[in-house]
């Protein structure tokens, strides 16, 4: 298995339902050394931070075309924490409900994350978000310029509640 660093970034402007965006970059280095990377990036019309967050990281795994050992970089606790905190083993047995506040958000695209990991042993790191990390940074400017551009899509699951 191979390991494939993911870096991910979601944006959203007017927070929540204005305009937004993700960024990832997929980095590879083959046996000789050489490092492969690869960008992806999509504005949709109406969208929240956290559903650009998961789909960053949705695409970034989706991308991938064989199993992967995975280091999945992200600056959204929202993210990471649902994996490393055991949020998700949670919101699972409790058929996606929170006991204290009820339905769990973004179902849609936390099933869809699920299914896109289901090869991969996926590593959730924490980075620190607009604080120097290059990658992270490089993320944060795709996303940004994919939610301002004039190709935008919807998100079809924005008002979804499971």
């Amino acid at each position: 298995m191979g390991i494939v660093k993911i870096f991910t970034d979601g944006a959203a402007r007017g927070n929540p339902d204005g305009p937004g965006g993700y960024g990832v970059i997929l980095q590879y280095t083959d046996s000789k050394g050489i490092l492969h990377e690869k960008e992806l990036s999509q504005g949709y019309v109406r969208t929240t931070n956290n559903r650009m967050e998961l789909m960053a990281a949705i695409v970034g795994l989706e991308a991938l075309n064989r199993p992967c050992m995975v280091e999945l970089y992200s600056d959204s606790k929202y993210l990471v924490d649902a994996f490393n905190q055991g949020w998700i083993d949670n919101w699972i047995a409790n058929d996606w409900k929170r006991k204290a506040t009820g339905p769990v958000k973004n179902v849609d695209l936390w099933k869809r994350l699920l299914k896109a990991m289901d090869i991969h042993k996926v590593d959730f790191i924490w980075v620190k978000g607009h604080d120097g990390h290059p990658e992270n940074e490089r993320c944060d400017k795709l996303a940004v310029k994919a939610a301002m551009s004039g190709n935008l899509k919807e998100d079809e699951g924005l008002y979804l509640t499971s």
